[in-house]
């Protein structure tokens, strides 16, 4: 029983952490974010194992780190409120080319961040020629230009967006 209780409590203080570290880590990854990653994982390993390594240990570990996230994804189904709290919504950062700072600083994004996207995506040269660029749920940054009306032609944000 002690495996169960050290994974779900592992799982539930990663959840937190990355969640607290924003989208942009897991969109994403540079070198160091790999490495630092690869830290976490052997941490997270020890923590999970302690000194049992046996195979049912292992075992044990694994299905209920599975069961915790089938229970999340089925609770995520029933509730849009659940799936809001656990995966958040997208976030308008830009508005009819005005980078909106304060969201800007809650995604530690920059308009460097913005401007790759747009460029890589739309090619773009001037942020006066994005209409919304959206942080989305992934990580990723997408980038609506001024010419393409994005909700259907009804000049309103993408539906879901903050």
């Amino acid at each position: 029983m002690d495996a169960f209780f050290r994974a779900a409590t592992i799982y539930m203080a990663l959840w937190v952490i990355f969640r607290i570290a924003g989208r942009r880590t897991l969109a994403e990854m540079t070198t160091f974010d790999f490495v630092l990653l690869l830290i976490i994982g052997e941490a997270t390993q020890q923590a999970l194992l302690g000194d049992d390594f046996s195979i049912t240990n292992s075992l044990i570990i694994i299905v209920t780190l599975l069961l915790i996230d089938v229970l999340v994804s089925l609770a995520k189904r029933r509730s849009q409120t659940v799936a809001k709290w656990v995966d958040g919504v997208p976030t308008i950062i830009v508005s009819d080319g005005k980078p909106l700072y304060d969201r800007l600083r809650m995604a530690r994004v920059t308009e460097d961040d913005i401007m790759e996207a747009a460029r890589r995506l739309q090619g773009l040269e001037r942020m006066d020629q994005i209409k919304y660029a959206v942080m989305e749920v992934s990580g990723g940054i997408t980038v609506i230009p001024h010419a393409a009306e994005p909700d259907a032609g009804t000049g309103r944000p993408p539906q879901g967006a903050e």
